[in-house]
């Protein structure tokens, strides 16, 4: 348990006054990138603005760090990491916290109830929102939505929680709040905004409505490199801070968060923590799923299969190094509809943190729930390659080393641990399938991932099963290397 009197005297306390702290924002997704970005950004707000705004937290499903966040007052540690250098600061803006299966469906709704509660937000993960990333809308067939439409008071997917919490508000005469999710999606607001809606229609039209009218989804864009904490990490780390916080995050320094400002019931000052407040996200949102999140699912794969565990590891190879930075900018700049940004030197900057040596960020733990990215992350600038006659050799490798990742065996014959929410799916068209054209075929005609018109595009095919031949025939490492050199 943490002790914060133990902690270093270097570390940065909060001074402010917690009691003061008013609940107006309730988060769902109490994990390590929310503790690491948001609520240090609304931290910050209230060491040095004087900000009231403090957080309510939920998980829907474990409960671990909810009872280890109780059990320590709230507190918790944030230790920024940079080569050599680490600077740690105490978080104190959290003034409740909530785990669905313990402590009741009906405590969570009721939070969202609280007259003071202004924000929902969300970090959950792409698949939390039980949608099809391919087309945004709510997959009707999700068990939980199935659940959730059979039981709309006992909710237990994201958008049945918030549902209910709307319903129940409005029931009340309480005033609306806005839904903000903080998840890598393109036009996160626009899909939240949907599979809420959508779900609301299959139960009340009327209720659809009034949300349509009266609730505002403002979208997006996070960055902030944060590993996973694994219990190797929290050992070490408890023998920095001289105390256990088994609550703790570690992270890059890099911080940056673009907002959309539509807020119907107010929102903090988060331009005064280092927070950009704009009228549009979606060509930041753009900017980074491709060049940042797009270049770390190729790290990821292609790296994995290398036999390379962190990406720092990946940036020792000159050649992914150089396909990183060249996937960037030849393949990924070219698509993207911003303006008034040096994408040169936000490529220089993103392989400066991919070089971070201090931050163990496993290539394992990004390749995990890779049909929920592609789509956002590849799928898209392939299309944008193909309509415009132009050259996406690295985006098609990509797609190879996901399938090569997926049909479950590395190059050197061990078992891969398939983390993604379609495994059984994905197991059972790499049973069913040859390790050659069959198996691009099988996985290609995930419509939910892919489309209906990439399986019947014959360019992107040879691409695909040339560079699918080349992982097979010389390895991952041999493949990108000999990549690099016709660029």
């Amino acid at each position: 348990m943490l002790s914060v009197e133990q902690l270093p005297p270097d570390t940065q306390l909060t001074t402010y006054d917690r009691s003061g702290l008013r609940t107006r924002m309730l988060h769902i997704g109490f994990g390590a990138f929310h503790r690491a970005h948001q609520a240090v950004c609304c931290d910050k707000l209230a060491q040095e603005a004087g900000s009231d705004w403090g957080y309510c937290e939920v998980n829907l499903n474990s409960g671990e760090l909810i009872a280890a966040l109780r059990a320590q007052s709230l507190q918790y540690t944030v230790t920024e990491m940079a080569d050599d250098h680490l600077s740690t600061r105490v978080i104190g803006v959290i003034t409740a916290a909530l785990h669905a299966k313990s402590d009741g469906v009906n405590r969570v709704i009721d939070a969202m109830c609280q007259p003071d509660i202004a924000i929902v937000s969300m970090t959950v993960t792409e698949k939390g929102y039980c949608h099809s990333p391919a087309t945004g809308e709510l997959n009707l067939s999700h068990p939980s939505i199935q659940h959730d439409l059979a039981h709309p008071d006992e909710p237990i997917s994201l958008p049945g929680f918030i549902l209910a919490g709307i319903k129940r508000r409005r029931a009340w005469g309480l005033a609306p709040f806005s839904v903000m999710s903080c998840d890598n999606m393109p036009g996160n607001g626009h899909v939240t905004r949907n599979v809420i809606i959508q779900l609301a229609e299959q139960q009340d039209s009327d209720l659809a409505r009034y949300i349509r009218q009266h609730l505002t989804f403002p979208s997006t864009m996070v960055d902030r490199i944060v590993p996973a904490m694994t219990a190797d990490s929290l050992q070490k780390l408890s023998r920095r801070l001289g105390t256990c916080d088994p609550v703790a995050v570690e992270c890059e320094p890099f911080f940056q968060w673009v907002i959309e400002d539509n807020f119907v019931n107010g929102r903090p000052e988060w331009e005064k923590a280092g927070a950009e407040l704009v009228a549009n996200v979606l060509p930041f949102e753009e900017m980074k799923l491709r060049m940042l999140n797009g270049s770390h699912s190729f790290l990821a794969y292609l790296g994995y299969l290398a036999g390379y565990e962190h990406i720092s590891d990946c940036m020792h190879d000159n050649h992914f190094l150089n396909a990183a930075r060249t996937l960037m900018l030849s393949e990924q700049a070219p698509t993207l509809q911003i303006h008034g940004v040096d994408l040169h030197a936000y490529a220089n900057a993103l392989i400066a943190r991919y070089q971070n040596r201090a931050i163990k960020h496993r290539t394992d733990q990004i390749a995990s729930d890779g049909t929920q990215k592609l789509p956002q992350r590849w799928l898209d600038s392939i299309r944008w390659h193909l309509n415009h006659g132009s050259r996406f050799d690295l985006l098609a490798l990509g797609v190879a080393g996901w399938m090569r990742y997926v049909s479950g065996v590395d190059e050197r014959g061990n078992p891969i641990a398939i983390k993604d929410p379609l495994k059984i799916l994905l197991m059972q068209r790499v049973s069913d399938s040859d390790d050659g054209e069959n198996r691009i075929t099988a996985l290609l005609t995930i419509n939910t991932v892919f489309g209906h018109d990439l399986v019947h595009n014959s360019r992107f095919r040879a691409r695909l099963s040339f560079f699918w031949q080349q992982l097979h025939q010389q390895g991952a490492r041999a493949t990108v290397a000999q990549l690099m050199t016709s660029y």
